[in-house]
Parts: C-alpha cells; structure tokens; sequence
C-alpha cells in the first residue's frame, strides 16, 4: 500500500472564502490569485473551487497558459508584468492584461507591433518599495501610456505594505489619492488583509481586490485575528497516519538530538510525515495537531519521514489513526495553517508552497 500521507484540496472552502471576500469588499471585482502554482495547491485543483472569480491573477506566461487551456476566457492579470518585449507577443496571443511598474516596461510597449491594445495596471510605489513608479513620476508615466496607441485602458494600482498590522493603509491610501486624484481609469489597491480589515471603504477596496491566502483559508493578519474571526476555510488539508507507537519511561528522549526528554510515563505516536514531506523542520515540542480530531502536540524534532506527538489522554488512539497536519479531520475539527507556521516561525503562504512532490493530492 502506499505510504499513509495525502494532500486534499477542498473546492467548497474555496468557494466558501471567495463569497466571503466579496462581502468584505463589496461592488469591488475579485482576482483569484494563483501566483505560486496557487498558492501551492496546484492551479488545475483549484480553478473549479475559483473560478467564480472575475479574473485569474498570476506571474508568469507559462501560467497564464494553464489558464487558458483550462477553458477561462477572462481576464488574466501578470503581476509582475512582463520581464523581455517578446513576453508582449504572448499577451497579445492570451489576451493578457498585465503590470507596468517601470520605466523600460513602457519602451517594450512603446517599440511592440500589434492590431490589439493592451490593458495595463500602472503601479505605484506608495511606500512598500519594490516594485513601482515613485509618486513623483507616477504621472509622467501615466502619460507615456496614455500617448502609446498599444495601450488600451490603463488601471491604477498599488499595493499595501502594512495593511495587516496597526500601522494599516491610511499614509499609502493618502499618497495614492493625492496623486492619481483626477487620473481616469479603474483602481486596484487591495489585498487579503485590506479587503477583509478595511474593504467597507470604496477608496480601499477600488474596483479590483486581489486576495491572496485569504482566499486558501489562512488569516493574513494572524495572530491578531484567526480563520475563525475572518469565517474563512481551510482550502488545503495535510494528513497522514501513525504507524507505530512507543512507551517512554521518565528520562527517556525521542528523536535527532533527544531534544524532548520524558518527565513521566508517556506514549506517543510515530507519524507518517517529515520535512521531505514539506512540513517545517523548525516546528519543536508543543506544535498543535489533531490525532483522531483531538488537539495534541508534536514532540521532539521533525524528521526527514517522520515525526512523533504525545498520545496522551487519547487512550484510542494508535497505529492507523489519522493525524492532521494542517487543515480539516475527518470529524470536522480545523487546525488552522497559521497556527503550525507559527510554531515554526513562518507564515502560511510558505507551508503552502512547500508541499512536497512525493506528497499525493486530491480534489473534493
């Protein structure tokens, strides 16, 4: 049989977040933000459970491609735009709409030939300083654009720095407003955490909101908030079984480097998963998971295959019990992403797009 771990990818949940993003921003349009294979969950698993979004929003051609051969006849929005002047033939070829946030950006446009004009989202640094035109030249740019006959309707974009934290979206929301005041054209400004923290302001959420993680079911402003406050679900459940057990005795140590150490007689759990699985290695004693649905904890360090976590007080459990990584068990109980990424000293997004090759996937 094949080794007892699996991946699910739950269409519901995604649906489930879209809708309650679309109440969080409401008359906004929504991306569904597939960067990063989506998120890691793999475009092709999730574009049933997103495609009720108004456009797919993503990196790179080669995912744009996906895309479209899945059937969407949208919009597709690169993010980072294009990166050489052939990238330009291909978005005329998928009917790309596509990030200008530069100045050699508007020469690859300037010197491209086509029979159809681009829709670009001209980006501003309003202060998260990577990519974008500064204040000061955003309207030069503006007007470049404007003046090029490759160039369709123009888009005014930005992204927050600080939107999930007490510093939020006001001096970029200011900076923006002051500078794109009289500019036409629609406005896209928010990500998860301005859409769900201040998307009830027709400024903030404009008329594009590109949610990333919230749509997969992790709070992006976690720990402040968590999946619950925000009624977002879990879009990927990681779970595996456990295939043997162990008696421990007082002083007796488990794993690599006997970093946990017995302070009385305990039983614990050998579990069909490592860091080659793509769980974070970092995660130490006292890592939530759920053993049969039941909160516990990982104790000792995480291997390459295997882990183990303390059975304690869960006298039914033993070889063959499931155990959930992150997500949702069998019984309904949720063990958030946010909550392992933290024991680790990371996010979610990053578990997310760890998932291991080796680690088998399904659809639900």
């Amino acid at each position: 049989m094949p080794r007892p771990i699996a991946a699910t990818i739950h269409l519901e949940a995604l649906r489930h977040n879209l809708a309650r993003l679309r109440r969080a921003a409401p008359d906004a349009r929504v991306w569904g933000v597939v960067k990063a294979n989506a998120y890691g969950h793999g475009i092709e698993r999730v574009f049933e459970g997103l495609r009720g979004a108004d456009g797919f929003a993503l990196l790179d051609l080669a995912e744009a491609g996906r895309v479209r051969a899945l059937g969407w006849r949208g919009p597709i929005l690169l993010l980072e735009g294009v990166f050489e002047p052939r990238d330009l033939e291909l978005c005329s070829r998928l009917g790309l709409w596509h990030t200008v946030h530069c100045a050699e950006q508007i020469d690859m446009l300037a010197m491209h030939k086509t029979q159809s004009p681009h829709r670009v989202f001209l980006k501003m640094n309003s202060g998260m300083n990577r990519l974008g035109f500064a204040p000061a030249h955003f309207r030069s740019a503006w007007t470049r654009l404007e003046a090029l006959p490759q160039v369709d309707e123009i888009t005014l974009m930005t992204h927050f720095s600080d939107a999930d934290g007490p510093k939020g979206v006001a001096a970029q929301l200011q900076v923006f407003r002051d500078v794109t005041r009289d500019l036409p054209g629609e406005r896209s400004l928010a990500n998860s955490a301005a859409a769900l923290r201040f998307g009830g302001d027709a400024e903030v959420r404009g008329d594009w909101i590109r949610p990333g993680i919230a749509a997969y079911g992790s709070s992006p402003d976690f720990p402040d908030h968590d999946i619950a406050h925000w009624e977002l679900q879990p879009a990927m459940t990681l779970a595996a079984r456990i295939i043997a057990t162990q008696e421990l005795q007082p002083g007796d140590t488990v794993g690599y480097g006997s970093s946990f150490t017995a302070d009385a007689p305990l039983r614990i759990g050998v579990v069909a998963c490592g860091y080659a699985d793509g769980y974070p290695r970092h995660c130490s004693t006292g890592t939530p998971v759920l053993v049969n649905g039941r909160r516990t904890r990982l104790v000792g360090r995480v291997s390459m295959d295997m882990l183990t976590v303390d059975l304690s007080g869960l006298p039914d459990a033993g070889t063959g019990s499931e155990v959930t990584l992150w997500g949702r068990a069998a019984g309904g109980a949720v063990l958030a992403i946010d909550e392992v990424a933290r024991a680790a000293g990371t996010v979610g997004y990053e578990l997310m797009c760890a998932l291991a090759l080796r680690v088998p996937v399904s659809v639900e």
